[in-house]
Formats: structure tokens, C-alpha cells, sequence
């Protein structure tokens, strides 16, 4: 057992860090660019008169930290060599995210609409992976550039985490195919290109197979942004789209007739130990800063770290970063040599302990710093809030708890994942 961090990736970190130091701290300072990222952050980055969306001046910035990132060789970090990428691991991966949020808020990582100086492009990921050659030629090089995005039309009004039963549907007309449903929380459509509309096309509710993935262009005829929901952390991309006789040729299909479902768990997998990663950077960020604070703050004459009633609550949080930090680089290594499916049951325990984590961090960082920790000018009240997200989108922590359930009850059975097949993935 080695549990040392390849050499090769280690010296990544440090020339990661060099290149943020270099080029993108430079253009958070420039001009009044903090007020992204100062107490004004959520008025900054909000565009209250368009529905809350993501300001075009905020967008704007994020774009141009891409193009640097991307100029200097780290955006495509994950994707193959032959794509400008480096071959990145699911390891990789979860080290980078960890590290990039343990630096804290700033331009190279902001997680709020899933923004990193190192994309956590999974939509590219999906695309190498089930996209047939027509549809690599047109998507590959935008996606990998962060040029062109589609969104993912999973959860609908009445269906969140019971998603095989969609009611979203898909009826064959000929070459071409007619869907009508809801979605909802369709993050980022409002710059998509298309939407990756799931329906079902056959099979009973409830069933992991007989849904397909379809690439709907956001323009479509009868495809219509119905609202943009506003959630605890503003600004919002998250909309509610409708489908009324929407038509697309059997070309749009994503993956496999009938095997959307794979699309969706490989999707989840690969975010959530990302996910996981981050919350906790995330975590280990806030416990850094309120151990600081404390060694500072001197109330009664002696510094706050000398209580153990603040020591005590700390030092579980720091326990409880240091044994899922282990967990996290074991599962992560484990996808990359066994398949991205192999090690499911840990993806949820990683993802669901990670993000709980997080918001109990914040929390207690927010309390540790009093006062100004509740207020804006310390960065927790806005780790809390987007963090506070993860325990429920992507699989709630309690769909990720019955998961592990399944495994250790038996209920599941662990070489087969719903809608896919083998563990391998294949199938």
C-alpha cells in the first residue's frame, strides 16, 4: 500500500498554484472585479432584472478565466492528450477539486454555477463516451474550449429522485421522434445549445430501462424556458423548461435507445466524488480559517483557542476531513482501476458524508468568528448556502444513504448498476 500522491501530480498542484498567482488573482483585482467575490459578491453576480440570472459582466469574467486556463493548458486537464487534455485521472481530478477549493473563494474556483480554472467538463466526458461520430464532430471542440454547453433535463416537477418515473415522453413518428413532458431545474440553459432531454420511449415507471437521452437544441419549436427558479443561493441558471410536440430525428439520441439511464448514473458517478472533492476543500477551508481566528481572537484576555469548548468541535472537523480525505483518494483510485461504476456504494458515502461535512464546517466557522462570521464579509454564509445544495441535488444524501443501504442490507446487489449492466460499466 502506497498512500502517496503520484510525484507527477503533486507537481501539478505547485505549477497550478504558480499559474493562479500569475494569471488569474491579477484579474480578480483588476479594476472593481472583487466585487464578485467581496461582500457585494451576490448583488454583483445577480442580474435582478432579468430574473435573477447570472449578471453578463460576471459571465464575462468566468469566460475569460477559462480562455487563460485554457491557453496555459490546465481547462482541459482531464480530457484525452488528443483533445488538449492531459490524460487526467478520476484521482487527479479529486485532488485538483480539493485543492482548488481548500485555496477558498476566489476566480480560480467559485462553485456556485461549477466554475474552476480546471473544468470539471463532464459534458465532454459524456459526449467522448456515448456521442456517435456525427455528434462528436459537431460538439467535441466547443465543449472541450468551454465554448458550447448543453444542459441536462433530468428532474422534473413531480419527479426528483424517483426519476424512472419520468413522465416526460418520447413517441417515434417515423425517422423523427416527439416529446412532450416538464423539466425542471435545468441548470445553465440559458446559454446552452441544447438541452440532454431525458424520456421515456418504452417500459413501464419505475423501470431503469426504456428511457433514452436526447440532445434537444435549445431553439427547437416548442421548446420554452417556462421560469428561472430562485433558490437559497442567488444569482440562479436553474430554469423550468416545458416540451410541447417537440421534434427531433433519431440522430439526437445520446447513447443507446432505451439505455439513457447509463448516461444519467455514469454522469452522477463521475460528479459526485468530484462533488465530494470539493465539499471537502470546501470543509478543510473553513476548519483552516476558524483556527486561525481562533489563535487571533483574544476575548477575556486570553486567545479563543485556549477554550476547549472551541477546540473540541474543531477537532472533530478536522478528524472527519483527515478520514474522508482517505476514503475519497481510495474511491477516486479505485474508479480509475476497476471502472467508473465498480466502486459505487463508496461514491455515495464520499459524496453524501463530504457535503454534510461542508455545512457543518461553515457552520461552525460562522460561529467561531461571531458576528463576522455571520456577515458578508467573511466568505462562510456563501460556502454554506451553495454547499447546502449538494446534500440534495444529484441524488439526495438520503438516495445516496439508501444506496449504501442497498449494498450492506443486500437489497442491491452490488455487481449490477439500475439502467446499466455490470459494475464494469458494460452491459
Amino acid at each position: 500500500m502506497d498512500f502517496e500522491l503520484p510525484a507527477d501530480l503533486r507537481a501539478y498542484l505547485t505549477e497550478l498554484d504558480e499559474f493562479i498567482e500569475r494569471e488569474i488573482e491579477p484579474l480578480e483585482q483588476a479594476g472593481d472585479n472583487i466585487r464578485f467575490f467581496d461582500h457585494r459578491r451576490e448583488d454583483a453576480r445577480t442580474d435582478w432584472d432579468r430574473g435573477g440570472l447570472p449578471s453578463a459582466e460576471w459571465e464575462q469574467l468566468l469566460a475569460e478565466s477559462r480562455r487563460r486556463a485554457d491557453a496555459a493548458g490546465h481547462y482541459r486537464y482531464a480530457f484525452p492528450k488528443e483533445f488538449g487534455g492531459r490524460d487526467g485521472t478520476n484521482l487527479g481530478m479529486a485532488v485538483i477539486r480539493e485543492h482548488l477549493a481548500h485555496r477558498g473563494l476566489g476566480l480560480h474556483c467559485d462553485l456556485q454555477n461549477e466554475h474552476a480554472i480546471v473544468a470539471n467538463n463532464i459534458g465532454l466526458l459524456l459526449m467522448l463516451e456515448y456521442g456517435t461520430p456525427a455528434q462528436k464532430a459537431q460538439w467535441v471542440d466547443g465543449l472541450a474550449a468551454g465554448t458550447r454547453f448543453f444542459a441536462f433535463g433530468i428532474t422534473e416537477p413531480e419527479h426528483g429522485s424517483d426519476a424512472t418515473h419520468m413522465e416526460t415522453t418520447a413517441v417515434r413518428d417515423g425517422d423523427d421522434w416527439v416529446i412532450n413532458g416538464t423539466k425542471t431545474w435545468n441548470t445553465g440553459v440559458h446559454i446552452a445549445d441544447a438541452d440532454l432531454i431525458f424520456a421515456r420511449t418504452s417500459g413501464k415507471a419505475g423501470e431503469g430501462r426504456g428511457i433514452t437521452a436526447f440532445l434537444v437544441p435549445t431553439d427547437a419549436p416548442g421548446f420554452a424556458v417556462e421560469e428561472y427558479l430562485w433558490t437559497f443561493n442567488m444569482p440562479t441558471d436553474h430554469a423550468r423548461v416545458s416540451l410541447t410536440d417537440v421534434r427531433v430525428p433519431d440522430s439526437a439520441i445520446f447513447g443507446q435507445e432505451g439505455r439513457g439511464l447509463a448516461v444519467v448514473q455514469h454522469f452522477f458517478n463521475e460528479n459526485r466524488i468530484r462533488q465530494a472533492a470539493s465539499s471537502l476543500g470546501a470543509a478543510q477551508y473553513c476548519v483552516d480559517r476558524a483556527v486561525s481566528y481562533a489563535n487571533e481572537r483574544t476575548p477575556f484576555g486570553k486567545p479563543l483557542s485556549s477554550n476547549q469548548a472551541i477546540q473540541f468541535q474543531l477537532v472533530e472537523l478536522h478528524t472527519q476531513c483527515e478520514m474522508l480525505r482517505a476514503l475519497v483518494h481510495k474511491t477516486a483510485w479505485s474508479m480509475d482501476k476497476y471502472g467508473t461504476f465498480a466502486v459505487s456504494e463508496q461514491v455515495s458515502m464520499c459524496n453524501y458524508w463530504a457535503n454534510r461535512l461542508c455545512c457543518e464546517a461553515a457552520d461552525r466557522a460562522m460561529q467561531v468568528h461571531g458576528g463576522l462570521g455571520y456577515s458578508r464579509y467573511t466568505p462562510f454564509e456563501h460556502i454554506y448556502r451553495h454547499h447546502r445544495r449538494y446534500r440534495i441535488t444529484e441524488g439526495a444524501e438520503e438516495i445516496q444513504m439508501r444506496r449504501v443501504a442497498g449494498y450492506l442490507f443486500g437489497f442491491m446487489d452490488r455487481a449490477v448498476v439500475k439502467g446499466v449492466g455490470g459494475a464494469s460499466g458494460q452491459g
